[in-house]
């Protein structure tokens, strides 16, 4: 397949020429919806309405005209409409389990979210970590180790005067993340408990790479063992503050040197990092916290076969995690087929602002939400949660489009694609479901779970230009549901 080089924001992007005809999507949305800081509007409850239904659905429309919304539609199980394609969904074949749906808790994200007033913030939490009622119950976020490229300015934990290092780490300190990350992770574990967060770092401290310096460069042979202890030191340290680190990647996007921080690391190195290094530390730590390869792109699933063709290195790592700047969501499946003992996550996805919000909708659920999990992720997580009207904060040389899934302007909360992109998926599957079969409708890409309570949950895309009508069937009953042209569908029995 012939693919176009785009470079955006320093990442070197690779499309077909078919996604390129559509592309503003990836690339933008609308600015914002703006409905406020405090909860979503609350739908009424499953039992209201003059009306009675098998189906419980929610949408989001590409026109806005329907957000995150809980329809007042009767779905009843009856005699299939033969004139609609019809959906099948089969809970007898089973696929991965799912850890969960969320976003990136970015350093400039918990800064924006931990300035608001006392009440807006607890009313936000209570929104989007809460599982009952409207919440939107997301259960899984990412954060950096260290600063990221939306982070104020570049930083790592053990940054020293230069010419020096600090092999023992005795400089080594999270303070920075004391004031505005951690205590809003503290909040956010105190509504869900059971949320997952994993670690990602940008760049290791400076005085351990080939050019000493915050964006680029290479980690030198001889700091392997500092860098794997560090990783020990920020997993205690976020512990012994009631945070627990589910899963680490050692570096993000490690082929691509340009961001600002960032740091290069090449498959070979990180397959002799993690078996030699940073698993046997973790072992010696008792460290339970996972390890995950790569974090990069679709375009180059060789990167984690690599990796674990490694005998020695797989013992220690639990599966893979990919972004979708390059390449073909189905690349998952490439490496899930490769090493099915291991599993396959979905870590990053950025909405460029101001973008095109029905585009975007319809691109990241069909390639993330969708895509992602019909290819073995067990997450799939947007980036970022949280900027400002002008995106920042940022990095010099770091993203300056990057649209948060929520803009924060003062005490104002606005609620842009990416905050309905995950809530469709994040409210109704939770984590535990299993993905189990449904069958691919022309110009209806869909994916089923079957939840922990025996639900099922069918998250489907209308990709026609007009409003289509469709059977879903299960357990040899049918019931008939219409979707707009260009939207979201959750369908839970």
């Amino acid at each position: 397949m012939m693919f176009k080089r785009v470079m955006i924001q320093g990442k070197i992007l690779l499309f077909t020429a078919a996604v390129l005809s559509a592309l503003s999507p990836i690339s933008g949305c609308s600015k914002k919806d703006s409905s406020g800081g405090g909860q979503v509007n609350p739908p009424p409850p499953d039992d209201s309405g003059p009306f009675k239904t098998d189906v419980v659905s929610w949408v989001t429309n590409g026109d806005k005209t329907s957000l995150f919304k809980k329809q007042n539609v009767s779905i009843m199980f009856t005699s299939p409409n033969t004139q609609f394609s019809t959906i099948e969904v089969n809970d007898a074949t089973t696929y991965q389990t799912i850890d969960g749906f969320g976003y990136t808790l970015t350093g400039g994200s918990a800064t924006h979210i931990n300035k608001l007033q006392s009440t807006t913030k607890d009313n936000l939490l209570n929104e989007l970590f809460r599982t009952d009622s409207t919440y939107i119950g997301v259960s899984y976020l990412r954060i950096s180790i260290g600063a990221s490229d939306l982070s104020a300015q570049p930083f790592t934990y053990d940054e020293v005067t230069a010419g020096q290092t600090d092999v023992n780490l005795d400089h080594f300190t999270i303070e920075k993340e004391q004031v505005d990350l951690i205590p809003v992770l503290k909040k956010i574990i105190a509504i869900n408990p059971d949320i997952k967060i994993l670690g990602s770092p940008w760049t290791a401290p400076t005085w351990m790479k080939d050019n000493n310096a915050f964006k680029g460069g290479s980690l030198k042979p001889e700091y392997y063992q500092a860098y794997a202890n560090y990783f020990v030191k920020y997993i205690q340290a976020m512990k012994a503050e009631g945070i627990v680190i589910d899963a680490i990647t050692p570096q993000n996007e490690p082929l691509h040197g340009g961001n600002n921080p960032s740091m290069v690391m090449q498959a070979a190195e990180q397959a002799k990092f993690i078996k030699e290094n940073l698993g046997p530390a973790f072992k010696a730590a008792n460290i339970e916290t996972k390890i995950i390869v790569y974090d990069h792109n679709a375009d180059r699933p060789d990167y984690p076969i690599a990796i674990l063709d490694d005998a020695q290195a797989k013992t220690f790592v639990d599966g893979s995690a990919f972004h979708l700047y390059g390449g073909d969501i189905s690349a998952l499946t490439q490496v899930h087929n490769a090493h099915p003992d291991k599993n396959v996550y979905f870590t990053e996805q950025w909405v460029g602002g101001p973008g095109n919000f029905g585009g975007d909708l319809s691109w990241h659920t069909e390639n993330l939400i969708i895509g992602a999990t019909r290819n073995w992720s067990r997450n799939v997580l947007e980036w970022n949660l949280a900027a400002d009207p002008n995106y920042r904060p940022y990095t010099d040389g770091g993203c300056n489009t990057c649209l948060g899934a929520l803009t924060v302007n003062g005490n104002t909360v606005s609620r842009n694609v990416s905050y309905y992109i995950i809530a469709q998926a994040a409210k109704f599957v939770r984590p535990g479901s299993m993905r189990i079969a449904s069958n691919l409708a022309a110009n209806l890409p869909n994916v089923a779970f079957k939840n922990p309570d025996g639900k099922r949950v069918l998250i489907v895309l209308n990709k026609a230009t007009t409003a289509q009508s469709f059977n879903i069937k299960y357990n040899n009953k049918t019931a008939t549901a219409t979707l707009n042209a260009g939207s979201v569908g959750t369908y839970i029995f």
